[in-house]
């Protein structure tokens, strides 16, 4: 997989991204605190929000927020598979978070067909958390690897996709290359 240099809101952030990914601007509108990267060749994207900071008595907690905060009213079915502090290689002293988990969406009603969208079977979703006190924000990015029936090779039990494989390598991308160039994106600060 090959991977360019990204610039997100008007340069102020830098990252890598996988080369075949494009800005989801281009097609619809994103609201201003966000930015969406969409595979041209698949299903997957990778989603950065700029949020306020959300107050809990850890960053764990925090994570546990931002996730629930995805995850609730979707109706799917959610297993986390990892969680825990990670780390930015271009800025290892800012507290970093990340949670992998699979979300798999109910079975459809074939008496109530209610669209002709394809359901995806599961879709894997790494979770990262960037904590910034002094500017009052919360960054969080996430890369979601749906897997569609007849597109992806199953993998054996507890083993991992190749799809999912790949979304690791994102997510790993992004923790190695991500960089704030511009601190004045959080207001000055």
């Amino acid at each position: 997989m090959s991977f360019k240099p990204t610039e997100l809101y008007g340069g102020a952030i830098a990252v890598d991204l996988p080369a075949g990914f494009g800005d989801a601007s281009n097609i619809r509108q994103i609201p201003d605190h966000q930015e969406v990267y969409l595979d041209g060749n698949g299903y997957s994207s990778i989603v950065f929000d700029i949020l306020e900071r959300i107050e809990k008595q850890s960053d764990e907690e925090a994570l546990q927020y931002h996730f629930a905060d995805l995850i609730d009213g979707t109706g799917d079915s959610t297993d986390m598979l990892n969680q825990g502090k990670t780390v930015m290689s271009k800025m290892p002293t800012l507290p970093v978070y990340m949670l992998n988990y699979i979300q798999t969406p109910p079975p459809r009603d074939p008496s109530h067909p209610t669209s002709k969208r394809k359901t995806p079977n599961f879709t894997s979703i790494h979770l990262l958390l960037l904590r910034l006190k002094e500017q009052t924000t919360d960054i969080v990015i996430t890369v979601n690897v749906p897997h569609y029936p007849d597109d992806y090779v199953k993998a054996g039990v507890g083993e991992a996709t190749q799809l999912m494989k790949d979304g690791e390598v994102v997510k790993q991308k992004i923790l190695d290359s991500f960089e704030i160039k511009d601190w004045g994106l959080f207001g000055g600060n």
